[in-house]
């Protein structure tokens, strides 16, 4: 019955990381479904990400896959941080669309209570050129800042001027630090753009939101792109950011929706 209800058959499971295999059961349990294409390629991602030393490190990841609200919500790494879709957004097999003007996804991740200290990283992928800001909170003033947008990758700096520019883009793109003495760096489609040189020591208060920026009034930064991957978790190396992007690469072209 509990196979059936994961609409999995023994043989399946027998095939399937226990990490894919309890994300199936949580997307079943929401009210999504995934197809079998779907299945597989989220199990080998998994795997992928074990096999590069990257998965343990990971505190959320959203493949957006099911084409639902129910599906996309769910964490892969786990069953906590479960998304929460404001209205405004369009669900494809392709990925999750904000509207650009109020949707957003509450990631019900707070980067003060929920990361390491000093290693975090953030990522988002998007099948169209970066809009406004991809995922992100910022509190107190906009002087704790934890966001990825078009032209400014910080994953913790003390306002924009420690950023780094960046060109208008799309595919996949990661923000990292990985040490107290470091600052952030941001990597787009395998590319080191380099070190922001910005060292903070504090986290904002607030829950991270994808597609939309968690702002200290309200929220800001609305972005009309497609959202097909997104992840929070420890600080990477050059080493791991490259090993992650060809296992998030794997993926989307698996599913037909690489870019």
């Amino acid at each position: 019955m509990i196979l059936a209800s994961h609409g999995l058959i023994a043989s399946q499971i027998a095939s399937f990381d226990a990490d894919a295999v309890a994300f199936f059961g949580r997307v079943t349990t929401a009210g999504g479904s995934l197809s079998a294409t779907e299945k597989a390629a989220v199990n080998t991602l998994v795997v992928d990400m074990k096999a590069a030393g990257i998965w343990s490190g990971m505190k959320a990841i959203y493949p957006m896959v099911g084409a639902s609200s129910a599906a996309c919500a769910q964490n892969l790494k786990s069953s906590s941080f479960t998304g929460t879709f404001s209205s405004g957004w369009t669900f494809a097999s392709t990925g999750v669309t904000g509207n650009g003007t109020s949707a957003y996804m509450d990631t019900n991740f707070n980067p003060n209570t929920s990361s390491n200290a000093n290693s975090k990283h953030m990522s988002y992928y998007s099948r169209n050129n970066f809009v406004n800001c991809q995922i992100g909170v910022n509190s107190v003033a906009y002087d704790q800042i934890y966001y990825i947008s078009p032209n400014y990758y910080s994953i913790l700096s003390s306002g924009f001027v420690a950023s780094i520019a960046g060109a208008a883009a799309k595919g996949f793109v990661v923000a990292s630090r990985t040490s107290s003495i470091s600052g952030c760096i941001t990597y787009v489609n395998n590319s080191n753009l380099g070190n922001d040189g910005a060292v903070a020591t504090v986290n904002p208060t607030a829950n991270l939101y994808i597609n939309a920026r968690n702002e200290v009034t309200g929220t800001g930064g609305f972005s009309s792109n497609q959202c097909a991957f997104a992840s929070i978790g420890d600080g990477l190396t050059d080493t791991q950011a490259s090993n992650f992007y060809t296992a998030v690469q794997t993926f989307q072209t698996t599913l037909s929706r690489n870019v």
